[in-house]
């Protein structure tokens, strides 16, 4: 009679699946667990112990880790020599191999990281050994061995076995699906313990949260993956969406630069992207001001944008999105009237983020090369040392104003500049080859815009994500009547700037930080 061995931690599905298989004339073996679950529901199985004829030991540490078990896995069943040796040694032939994993994944989850490095025992004890070695052997030994590693296969198998389709192919893909799940398993461990920062081999866990219509082009096919421990995270990976139809690849790619940007102010604030750049950002006293400020620095672009807030969105708020056709907003909560409304638009995508972000201090980020990957820390800071470069030192409001020009100026593509009156973007140029040619764009953005604030209580300031190699920005700033500066520091040349800055009266500062972005 054919064997199936049945170990899991997870007993969905497993009784119906047991009662499936005896009835079509298999033996079952089973681990202490799985088989008190099975013989509890009246269900015949044999207990792995009495196979191996060795106890359970070390509180259950071991208990499938034998030759009895293994032997029985791996043998090739038209190799004459390896039935030889089953046959001498009174091993029985094992054909499927039914096993999921201690919960890891669901452990980590709720025991962060230590800093410290003393790991939790939880953590510990919930790192499966046999169970891996049982889906590796099966999954080696796929053309013999039918091996299942969730529970959601166990129909497939079933209906295969009675209607006699189970194919090479099929075997292959359970193999394969059983080699990617302890690989995404043991990348969960990997990174858990390991606090070197950039270890000479390392894994990335993936699991797909999500198909998707396509990618950044209708041509390219997508797909979303979490970590494993994005739940619970804030993040918009794990965002919990209200209304509309599904994110696009573009979407989520926009929806994060939102997200992270927003997130830099406590005072109500809303960030507009558009192509994973702000075309408007603003502080404001609620939420209706800031949106209508971030708005006012590029309406243009702000068509079919990504809006985010950091505080909740009340009916105000949305009579105002209302107007203008958007593709996602992202906020910590809606008022239920805000909701009703935003809702009568249904290309709107509405995401609810309950958790305050805040980046993790030892985030790492990853992007793909052709064969190869860069690995970095998130820019997580903002100033390394704040220092006056000229005479002339802001005033109060300038400095204010220059603070929220520097957290937006970190979230737009180099060469960036950004152009600040208060705490609202009045002009942003983006991405640009040389970093005279984003201001100009800029102060083309700012003249084209109807601000509606006093330009005589608020001066116009300015931020530049990288150092000025030529005074040539400062010059152009002078005539575009800019009063402050802040810039990293750190040119050669430096000093041609600061003498730019001290004869047109304009004050610099400098962070010390530079903050790219490709």
């Amino acid at each position: 009679m054919p064997t199936a061995l049945l170990s899991v931690s997870d007993k969905a599905g497993i009784l119906e699946f047991a009662k499936e298989l005896k009835s079509l004339g298999w033996d079952i073996i089973s681990s202490g667990g799985t088989a008190k679950t099975l013989k509890d529901n009246k269900i015949d199985c044999t207990e792995i112990s009495e196979v191996t004829g060795f106890p359970e030991i070390l509180d259950g540490r071991v208990k499938t880790l034998n030759p009895k078990i293994h032997g029985g896995i791996l043998a090739i069943r038209d190799n004459a020599d390896h039935q030889n040796q089953l046959k001498k040694h009174g091993i029985g032939a094992i054909d499927i191999v039914a096993v999921n994993l201690y919960p890891f994944e669901e452990t980590i989850n709720k025991i962060p990281k230590p800093e410290d490095k003393k790991i939790n025992q939880d953590i510990i004890e919930n790192i499966d050994i046999g169970g891996v070695a049982l889906l590796r052997a099966a999954a080696k030994n796929f053309k013999d061995v039918l091996v299942i590693c969730e529970p959601a296969d166990y129909q497939t198998v079933i209906d295969g076995l009675k209607n006699k389709t189970i194919t090479d192919e099929t075997r292959l893909a359970l193999g394969a699906k059983a080699f990617r799940h302890t690989a995404y398993y043991d990348s969960l461990i990997s990174n858990y313990l390991t606090y070197e920062k950039f270890p000479t081999q390392a894994a990335i866990p993936l699991k797909k949260l999500s198909g998707m219509r396509y990618g950044e082009n209708p041509h390219q096919e997508a797909a979303l993956y979490g970590n494993g421990i994005e739940k619970d995270k804030p993040a918009v990976i794990s965002a919990k969406q209200l209304h509309g139809k599904e994110l696009s690849y573009n979407n989520y790619l926009d929806l994060e630069a939102a997200w992270r940007l927003v997130n830099e102010f406590t005072d109500p604030a809303c960030a507009i992207i558009k192509h994973n750049n702000p075309c408007g950002c603003a502080e404001g006293q609620n939420v209706k001001e800031a949106y209508l400020k971030a708005l006012a620095c590029d309406p243009v672009s702000a068509f079919g944008g990504i809006i985010a807030f950091n505080k909740p969105v009340e009916e105000n708020v949305a009579h105002e999105l209302a107007k203008l056709f958007v593709e996602c907003v992202i906020a910590p909560d809606y008022s239920k009237t805000a909701l009703d409304i935003l809702m009568q638009k249904k290309n709107i995508r509405l995401l609810k983020q309950e958790i305050p972000y805040k980046e993790e201090k030892n985030a790492m980020e990853y992007r793909m090369m052709s064969y190869g990957m860069l690995v970095q820390d998130r820019d997580n800071s903002l100033s390394a040392e704040v220092k006056d470069m000229t005479m002339r030192k802001p005033t109060k409001a300038e400095s204010e104003a220059l603070d929220f020009a520097w957290k937006v100026c970190k979230h737009v593509k180099s060469n960036a500049i950004i152009l600040v009156r208060g705490r609202q973007t009045v002009g942003i140029g983006a991405g640009q080859m040389s970093r005279i040619d984003s201001l100009q764009i800029a102060l083309k953005k700012m003249r084209e815009a109807v601000i509606g604030i006093d330009e005589k209580e608020f001066n116009l300031v300015l931020a530049s994500d990288a150092f000025f190699p030529f005074p040539d920005v400062v010059l152009e700033s002078a005539k575009a009547g800019i009063t402050a500066i802040v810039q990293p520091g750190g040119s050669i040349k430096d000093q041609d700037s600061v003498n730019a800055a001290n004869e047109n009266g304009i004050a610099m500062v400098a962070t010390g930080m530079r903050h790219f972005k490709h």
